[in-house]
Formats: C-alpha cells, structure tokens, sequence
C-alpha cells in the first residue's frame, strides 16, 4: 500500500467545497441514483461505502497474492508480508504497535471469544460492569458469561436529561469484586462520546480488566490506544471505509493472560493467538488500505502516518461539528420531530437519531428512500437505550454524517422530512 494523494487534501483554503467534492469522487457508490435524485448515503453508522482504492487493493490480493500463511512459497510470503503491513496499518489508526493488532470476522465476534477466555477466570460472586448506553456486543458476552459463571453483572445507568453516563455512577459501582468493566467510547444511536480514558483508569485502580468498544467512536475521532490504557479497544473496519471486517487492539500482556481455546499446531502467539482459523486475508488487507486512504487526505506528505492521521481527523471533526449543527437545527426547527442524544458543540459524533410523529421509524426509511434520502431505522443493538426511550417497538430513525457528506445532502434530509411531517402521510407501522 502507497501513502499517495487522493484527491483535494484537507487544509486548503476551498476545503468546504473541493475537498468535499475531491473525497467523494473516490466513492463509487455516491453516483447511484433514485429516479432523478443522487443518493446521500446518511446510514454511515451502520457501515460506510468504500472508496475504490479499498476495493483495488482487495482485488489485487485475490488476484496477485492469494494464499494461505507461513509457507515458504512467494504468495504464502507475500500474504506474510501483507498481513504485517496491516497490523502497521490499523496500529497506526490505534495508536499501537503492530505486535498489538488482531483480526477477526467482526468485532462481536472476536469480543464474545475475548468474553469467554476472560471468562474462565471469573468466580461465583465477581462483579463485571457494562453501560446501559452500549451496543449489546459490549454487553450481552458479559451477560452470557455472568449466567455461566455466577458473576454478578452491575449496569452503569443511563441519564435520559443528557444522554450520559449518570454522574457518579461509576464510582459507586466499582469495588474490589470488579475483575471486568465493558464500556463504550461513543453511542451508535445518540451518539454520546464518554470519557473512557477516565473511566479506565479507574477501573484499572481497582484491578478490573478493562473492554472498550470503539467501533462508533473510530470513524469520528483517531482512537489512542495508549492514553486510553485499557486493555482491548476493538473497532470495524466497515465503519471508517474498509471491508466487513474487526480489529482489535490487545495489550501484549493482557492478550498473552488469555486462557484461549486453540488447534494444537496454531500459533500460540500474541497477536495471532487470538485469530482463531485461517482469517479473511483480502479483508484484512483492505482494512489497511482504508487506513492508507485517510491519511492520504493530509496535506502534508512528509509526515507519518499516525500523523498524517491526526491531521485529517482534526479536520472531519470540524466539517463534522458543523454538518451536525446543520442537521440539528434544520430537524429541530420542524414540528412532531423529537431529537435523540447530547446537543451540538459537546462531546458528541456527527449521528442524529430521531423520531416524527405520527410515523413508524420504517415509514420514515421507506418514504425517504425514492427521494435518494437513505437512513438507518430501528435500535441499532442499542437495546436497552430503546427500551429506556420507550422505543423497543418502533425504534429511532438514524441518520451519520461522514467524510463524503455535504451540506446540500443535509439540506435535503431535512427538507424530505419535514415534507413527509406537513403530509402527514399514514404510518405504515
């Protein structure tokens, strides 16, 4: 993989219009059409579309190098060489070493095998904390393990006013019989970003193993796997532009302490101890290359990559901060439509969910499509936020703003929305 240009770089005095427009050539999928409407991709949080270069270095791998690993054979090499150039890669998105970057199926996936090993070592009575603001693949491994293992499984509580954490919650949960705390860094249905740094580091004071979920949290904001200091952070590379694919990053020591089950002649090494069965080489290898086109946005080509990194996401913060004011005024200023999650200008991710009255969040969905209007509906895996807002039934309407957004996208969400509101159209629920 190249660290070559693409396109417009962020930093150039036309950011607003050419960098978006020199972005959002590199996606294929944004030429689709409805009728005469283009379509504006607003389900990002459920999986973004995949700039060409991703695809391309998919192709080349089945293509040119597909086999499998530690033969002495060219491709088998070259697959060794590649599989090692992606863990720089995503150590580089994670602020990692690549010794510390694992693969798997999806990040549920690898997180219930991580859940079971850790498992293993609990006791009738240890306590494990998870957050009722979390997708349940933080959660419902914990669950499974408390069932088996007689854990006692402890909820941080969600308050409905902020859309947070409650204040003070978390201190009061932690104990000496806390061996596990599973928390999320950013909500993938109101889009709260927490403090995970903090709440770490006092989980780690207490001596409890510490889980965090970015898979939200990765796309909006480069991830410090470092300053966070917990012991796996995981994400998923279909978020942030790449394949159907998970990472994780494992503290060295953490992964090593690992009771993991294992086929006696596999590697019994970190990182690889945890990549059980031969793994999905073409997506692992695009999942690099969906790194490397991020950090191509960079304006300056003599930085590194981790730096290259930094620099691009500072810049999609700020187009995203202002993309989702636009969205949050534009929906707030229409009648029956009730917003979902921490206002503008805080800790939050550019993902609004939402209802209308009078309409099923499927309605909203299948009304707004033929207006090239595509968003998520649903709870997302957000579960127990859904049953809190009342909403378990029905679900939110979802809609993320990413790097190929454009302010005339929004502008066209809010419009069909507050044209399906003034129709008043029967809900199909």
């Amino acid at each position: 993989m190249t660290d070559t240009m693409v396109g417009t770089p962020i930093g150039t005095k036309h950011e607003r219009v050419a960098y978006t427009e020199g972005v959002r050539a590199h996606f294929p999928a944004l030429s689709r059409h409805e009728g005469a409407n283009a379509v504006a991709y607003f389900d990002g949080p459920g999986g973004t579309q995949v700039p060409r270069m991703v695809v391309d270095a998919v192709s080349d791998y089945m293509l040119n190098h597909n086999a499998n690993t530690h033969w002495s054979y060219p491709t088998s090499k070259e697959t060794d060489l590649l599989l090692h150039a992606s863990r720089e890669a995503l150590g580089d998105f994670l602020g990692a070493g690549p010794d510390e970057i694992s693969f798997g199926a999806n990040m549920t996936t690898i997180l219930f095998h991580i859940a079971r090993a850790i498992g293993r070592t609990l006791k009738l009575g240890d306590e494990i904390i998870v957050a009722e603001l979390d997708h349940h693949a933080n959660i419902a491994p914990w669950q499974a393990i408390a069932k088996e293992r007689g854990a006692v499984l402890r909820w941080l509580p969600l308050d409905l006013q902020t859309f947070r954490h409650e204040e003070g919650a978390f201190a009061k949960l932690l104990s000496p019989r806390t061996k596990v705390v599973a928390i999320g860094a950013a909500s993938n249905i109101v889009g709260t970003v927490t403090d995970v740094a903090a709440l770490v580091a006092m989980a780690r004071a207490v001596g409890a193993i510490t889980v965090v979920d970015a898979v939200h949290y990765a796309p909006h904001a480069l991830v410090d796997a470092k300053a966070i200091n917990a012991d796996f952070v995981l994400c998923s590379a279909y978020k942030f532009y790449g394949p159907h694919i998970g990472v994780c990053y494992g503290r060295h020591d953490a992964t090593a302490a690992l009771d993991l089950p294992r086929l006696e002649p596999a590697p019994d090494f970190v990182p690889e101890i945890l990549e059980t069965g031969t793994q999905n080489h073409e997506g692992i290898v695009g999942a690099a290359a969906a790194v490397n086109f991020l950090a191509s946005l960079a304006e300056d080509t003599t930085l590194s990559r981790r730096a290259k990194l930094s620099t691009v996401f500072s810049a999609l913060h700020t187009r995203g901060e202002a993309l989702l004011a636009q969205l949050w005024e534009g929906l707030s200023s229409i009648d029956g439509v009730t917003l979902y999650g921490p206002p503008p200008g805080t800790a939050r991710t550019p993902t609004v969910s939402f209802r209308v009255a009078g309409h099923a969040s499927e309605h909203v969905a299948l009304a707004l499509a033929p207006r090239g209007l595509y968003v998520s509906h649903g709870d997302f895996y957000a579960t127990t936020v859904a049953k809190k807002l009342g909403m378990s039934d029905e679900g939110l309407v979802r809609a993320g703003c990413v790097c190929y957004t454009t302010a005339d996208e929004v502008d066209r969400l809010v419009s069909g929305v507050r044209e399906l509101r003034s129709a008043n159209i029967p809900s199909a629920a």
